[in-house]
């Protein structure tokens, strides 16, 4: 998943370009430069046929939701497994409905996505069968599944119809996505869900995550300056270790020049699967650009041990760098760590002997 080429560069970016607008070829050029994994829509067909075709080692996962049909896309292709159009023809009891049992279901932050009734068999069935025919024959590698939710992030405001509550909800996507990950695991591709929450239901990330690999949108931070306490960063921690491909996404104000980009790097290396788990840092929905920082391409080689911790600081050593982090909350929580002598920064220039970290705060550094 992680991938090496030109010389041997490793790679741990991921670029989510999921966004509305179109790709242009300097994007698509960069993107064979710097990334590992990349997420687009369905209809950018042109765009990975020329990423698989320079990088055959990168894995483009294409773009598909669980939850929801949307009904301003005029399609042929949709990012629903299920368009709005088929749904209505299928019947009302596609779409999930209010407690009338007759009030369809609109995200609330979303205009134009309408919840469907993932608890129906015929619309999982409908779902797998349409992604799988549709991805059969082409170069993506699998799918990225949105919205696996697990709390009410769009208004749903349960109980729905059947008095279904969001308990009830996750466990038809339990369903679904246990479903979807047999269905493209036969015809040869991935599943890698956006796994919400799993930090909060003991097991759920594994399951979810069996068919090729899991996407966390929230990795250590709700915001740019929304940061998880140490206790929740440490939990989401296991996610980064697999199985398959980890994605994580760490929140900043859209520049690559955020602290937070550095900060989810350093935590992915010391707690993640070298191999396995790549990053991105993106503003809130900002899917349309090319974010990267020189060190998502810095090989610190293997571990030469496991993480270190000095309270809620955390680091580790590598055949060929070092990484540390502060976890911590409290503004005033500073980390200091002595570096081993030769490290130098992704520029060439010397590292010092010591540094301090405040909270929320990563460094890496490489063996030149």
């Amino acid at each position: 998943m992680v991938t090496t080429h030109g010389g041997g560069a490793l790679h741990r970016g991921a670029w989510l370009r999921y966004g509305g607008l179109p790709i242009s070829d300097a994007e698509i050029e960069f993107a064979v430069e710097h990334y590992a994994v990349a997420v687009l829509q369905p209809w950018e067909t042109a765009a990975l046929e020329r990423l698989k075709a320079a990088r055959p080692d990168m894995t483009v996962l294409c773009y598909k939701c669980l939850s929801s049909s949307r009904s301003y896309e005029p399609g042929p292709i949709h990012t629903s497994g299920v368009s709005h159009v088929e749904a209505e023809e299928s019947g009302e009891h596609w779409f999930a409905h209010r407690l009338d049992e007759v009030s369809r279901i609109e995200w609330a932050t979303y205009p134009g996505h309408w919840q469907m009734a993932v608890w129906e068999e015929e619309y999982r069935q409908r779902w797998c069968d349409n992604v799988a025919d549709e991805l059969e024959t082409t170069a993506w590698d699998g799918v990225m599944a949105d919205n696996d939710v697990y709390d009410d992030y769009y208004g749903l405001r349960p109980p729905i119809e059947g008095q279904r509550s969001m308990a009830d909800v996750r466990a038809a996507l339990d369903r679904l996505v246990s479903e979807a990950g047999e269905r493209l695991g036969a015809i040869g591709k991935l599943l890698v869900p956006n796994i919400a929450e799993s930090r909060r239901e003991p097991g759920r990330w594994a399951r979810h995550s069996a068919y090729g690999g899991g996407f966390e949108e929230v990795w250590l931070a709700y915001g740019p300056d929304d940061y998880f306490d140490p206790e929740t960063a440490l939990a989401q921690t296991s996610e980064a270790r697999g199985p398959g491909v980890a994605i994580m996404r760490v929140a900043s104000d859209g520049t690559d020049g955020h602290p937070n980009f550095l900060y989810g790097l350093a935590t992915l290396w010391i707690f993640g699967n070298r191999a396995t788990s790549v990053l991105s840092a993106t503003a809130h929905d900002g899917y349309n650009s090319t974010p990267f920082i020189p060190e998502l391409d810095a090989d610190l080689g293997q571990p030469a041990g496991d993480p270190s911790q000095r309270g809620n600081g955390w680091s580790r050593m590598f055949t060929g760098g070092w990484a540390g982090v502060n976890l911590n909350s409290g503004r005033r929580r500073k980390v200091t760590y002595s570096l081993p002598a030769g490290l130098v920064d992704v520029h060439g220039k010397p590292a010092p002997p010591r540094i301090t970290l405040d909270p929320h705060r990563g460094a890496v550094f490489v063996r030149p």
